[in-house]
């Protein structure tokens, strides 16, 4: 087994985030969303109307049930995969797999295009991509944060989490300005249609997230296979591994706790994450040149905003940090409501910004350091960190695509989301008085 720690090995690992999130930055954050809005509009009535598979939608409330969906499959097929990658200890060929789909997926959303003036382009083929690009964005992620302890010691996976998160951010944010170059300047490049730059881009992500994740698919360690400990068959152990991990969860009152408030917030955090941009578009019209330098800004906060949760968690401990980033989401969700303007949007956006890499990059440490020691693969148990987490968005969107449909109005589904970010900051504060107490007892214990 390699040891740990060493720097080749994160550095490769670092730059699996450094590659995907140009996805996450591209086709669900900026570029598409806008593109989407714009194309499914009618840009003179403002009818919002579209059909899908003979059914009819808000535009933006099919995105959110299409997204919704795939996330709903993901959680349904990461116990299957992850068994089969515990077993005969190929996470990496898996990782490999979903890399594909969801690269190859972005490029087929290059042929999302419109057929005439105020006419609506058939959306059953673009949004089916548009969930595939979403299955192997997740997948991968599920097997490239359960190397976290296979490469990282206990006291170097804060550092080692959010760095991975910095690169993603860094990433990302050379693309979306390569990309941005394209959309403001298609004269340089010789575009003439106001359609292609977009489309250019999702060719550009294709690109840029094949190409560097060649590093990590070379340098990673394969993953340790465990064929002895399955007594199941692999198609189903999945589902056993999980339901054996949620048996140890209730014996062990912190995780619990933890994973409880991380489900609450997380339906807020990922929620908003995946829509802002819809509801810039739509809600308050900001038009595709003013939101992507916007955007492009969040990233750059979002990279002082994870090295500077990484450094607030050393100083004053993970679940207090944790209480101070949930309760700036709960505070910024309720004023989201109010925002009626390109300034009000931009000032809650820097915020964003400056939270959104932190709560994403300690949370996942959070849960490493709570984990039992001495795993033998941690895959199972960050099968279930995922799930945990994908069902999340799947509540989130659901929800908020539903609140949007009965009401018309995306902000009240913003509010209603701020009910799950104050569920989530009160588990997180019983969480610290609790992990306060454990800490007393054992030190009553010690000097006992």
């Amino acid at each position: 087994m390699e040891a740990k720690n060493n720097k080749k090995t994160i550095w490769a690992w670092c730059m699996f985030d450094w590659a995907n999130q140009s996805y996450n930055m591209v086709i669900t954050t900026t570029i598409f969303p806008i593109y989407y809005v714009y194309y499914t509009t009618n840009q003179k009535t403002h009818y919002d109307k579209v059909f899908f598979f003979g059914h009819e939608f808000k535009n933006t409330v099919l995105q959110s049930y299409v997204l919704g969906s795939a996330y709903l499959l993901i959680v349904l097929l990461l116990p299957i995969l992850t068994s089969i990658a515990d077993y005969r200890g190929n996470k990496k060929r898996y990782l490999q797999f979903f890399t594909w789909m969801g690269a190859l997926s972005c490029a087929g959303l290059f042929w999302f295009k419109p057929v005439g003036e105020n006419v609506v382009p058939p959306l059953e083929l673009p949004l089916i991509f548009y969930a595939l690009a979403c299955i192997g964005y997740c997948g991968g992620f599920v097997f490239y944060n359960s190397y976290l302890p296979q490469i990282a010691t206990l006291e170097k996976q804060d550092d080692v989490s959010a760095k991975g998160f910095m690169y993603g951010y860094v990433g990302s944010l050379v693309l979306q300005l390569l990309c941005l170059l394209v959309i403001q300047k298609p004269t340089w490049f010789g575009l003439i249609n106001n359609d292609l730059p977009s489309r250019i881009s999702f060719l550009m992500v294709f690109v840029w997230w094949m190409g560097f994740s060649i590093i990590p698919f070379r340098l990673l360690p394969k993953g340790e296979p465990n064929m002895g400990k399955h007594n199941y068959n692999v198609l189903t152990g999945g589902f056993k591994e999980l339901a054996n991990v949620l048996k140890q969860v209730r014996k062990m009152p912190l995780l619990k706790r933890f994973l409880s408030s991380f489900f609450f917030y997380s339906v807020g955090v990922q929620t908003i994450m995946l829509v802002a941009a819809q509801f810039a578009s739509k809600e308050l019209h900001i038009g595709e040149d003013t939101l992507i330098p916007i955007i492009l800004i969040i990233q750059v906060v979002g990279v002082a905003g994870a090295y500077g949760t990484a450094k607030l968690s050393d100083k004053y401990g993970n679940v207090k940090t944790l209480v101070g980033l949930v309760s700036i989401w709960t505070v910024l969700c309720l004023l989201v409501y109010f925002v009626s303007n390109t300034p009000q949007f931009f000032a809650a956006a820097v915020v964003v910004g400056a939270v959104m890499g932190g709560v994403q990059s300690i949370s996942r440490s959070t849960y490493s350091k709570y984990l039992p020691p001495n795993i033998p693969d941690t895959a199972s148990f960050f099968s279930f960190y995922d799930v945990t987490e994908k069902s999340s968005i799947v509540v989130g969107l659901f929800v908020f695509g539903l609140v949007e449909a009965l009401s018309g109005k995306m902000r009240n589904s913003a509010l209603v989301l701020d009910g799950f970010f104050a569920v989530g900051l009160i588990l997180m504060i019983a969480l610290l008085f609790a992990e306060r107490k454990s800490k007393m007892k054992l030190a009553t214990v010690v000097a006992g």
